[in-house]
């Protein structure tokens, strides 16, 4: 019977690695996964760290122990695959270890990305064991913002509703005073001439009304607008 050696670290980041993906294709589905080589005996995965600017996603990825030359690093629009091996030096020692805790072999991780980026205008920095890369978000992500005034269009409300009013007045005013006209004894012509201006008067105030009406609605516009 042979023996075979019992490597709970190994193990557990294989368990690791598994639950990483399984993670990963619920919450982001497999698009973004499948569209990158996978690597089979995978043993583990690196540590990952994704936070999001107004302009830019920044991932970090920690692989300690491991030189630039040994990573495999893809992006696409939507996720990113940073692959590589851990290579264990060789010795010469005779004798074995009695415990390690170093993670040696290959690695791979799938990071799905919430925004879509510009995957050919990415910048990467490798420094100390930690791999940043710089992803610039797609134009169609980015959110524009833009803050209403309220108390402005209050305002512009307000002066609608006093515009209104004046205009009420003003044709009240004018009614009365063409009536009065009107009741006034007077000659023939004096009473067409009355009648006329009466006609012009409400012609005015049919044009005065619609200008303001014009005006008010654009300063609301113009409002919103900015």
């Amino acid at each position: 019977m042979s023996l075979i050696h019992w490597q709970p670290l190994k193990e557990l980041d294989t368990l690791r690695h598994q639950m990483n993906r399984l993670f990963d294709e619920l919450t982001h589905g497999e698009r973004e996964i499948d569209q990158f080589p996978k690597l089979e005996n995978a043993l583990w995965g690196p540590a990952i760290e994704l936070k999001e600017t107004d302009t830019d996603l920044i991932l970090k990825a920690v692989v300690p122990g491991i030189e630039a030359k040994d990573l495999d690093v893809h992006v696409s629009e939507n996720a990113v695959s940073i692959a590589g091996e851990h290579r264990e030096e060789k010795r010469t020692e005779e004798k074995g270890y009695f415990r390690s805790e170093l993670q040696y072999g290959q690695f791979q991780r799938t990071v799905p990305l919430p925004v879509s980026v510009k995957h050919d205008q990415v910048q990467s920095e490798f420094k100390d064991g930690v791999l940043t890369l710089t992803l610039p978000k797609a134009e169609s992500t980015r959110q524009n913002v833009t803050k209403i005034d309220l108390t402005t269009q209050e305002k512009a409300r307000e002066s609608v509703a006093q515009q209104r009013q004046h205009e009420e007045h003003l044709q009240e005013t004018m009614r009365t005073r063409a009536a009065a006209e009107m009741k006034t004894p007077s000659s023939t012509s004096t009473q067409a001439e009355a009648r006329e201006s009466m006609v012009e008067q409400r012609q005015h105030e049919e044009h005065l009304q619609e200008t303001m009406h014009q005006r008010a609605a654009d300063n609301i516009g113009s409002t919103v607008a900015h």
